[in-house]
């Protein structure tokens, strides 16, 4: 492997790839940096934000670089919701993905994905936060709509390092 990549809206993933970056001694670019620093073709390790179930930048990095495994950064618990990422992203079977919980601040999103999330965030705790029997899963959600929540943690990462080093 050659590099690390990824791409960020608020932060996290960028977190994660410099986490990853020094327990690895891989270098960590953001997608625009790589497009300068990381030879087309190289083997990469790619790191995205989930938005809808799809991993933000995945399908343009593959266009240029060989992705050996992606590790897609969202709201829920890490390692959850894999088989439904990987359909929506259309990650091949072969390639490892991890999935790991980030931080959640609307603040922190930027334009579009801002104005949707506040309307989501409404909309998802009006309606859990009237519910009267919730899931451990709804109450973990509702949480971190409400109050927000800083979950990138070196732990998080123990799967992708654990095939990092099978693979090495």
């Amino acid at each position: 492997m050659e590099a690390i990549i990824y791409t960020t809206n608020t932060g996290s993933a960028e977190q994660y790839a410099k986490m990853l970056a020094e327990e690895t001694g891989l270098q960590a670019f953001s997608m625009e940096e790589a497009k300068s620093k990381v030879e087309a073709g190289s083997e990469v390790i790619y790191l995205g934000w989930i938005m809808a179930a799809q991993v933000k930048g995945c399908k343009a990095a593959a266009k240029k670089y060989k992705i050996r495994a992606v590790c897609a950064v969202g709201m829920e618990k890490t390692g959850t919701r894999t088989e439904e990422i990987r359909e929506k992203t259309c990650v091949p079977a072969e390639v490892p993905l991890f999935t790991l919980q980030g931080n959640f601040n609307v603040k922190k999103l930027r334009g579009f994905y801002r104005i949707m999330m506040s309307l989501m965030v409404k909309m998802v705790t009006k309606q859990l936060g009237a519910k009267p029997e919730r899931t451990q899963r709804e109450n973990e959600m509702l949480e971190i709509m409400l109050h927000g929540g800083e979950n990138v943690r070196k732990e998080n990462l123990k799967s992708v390092l654990e095939w990092y080093k099978s693979v090495q």
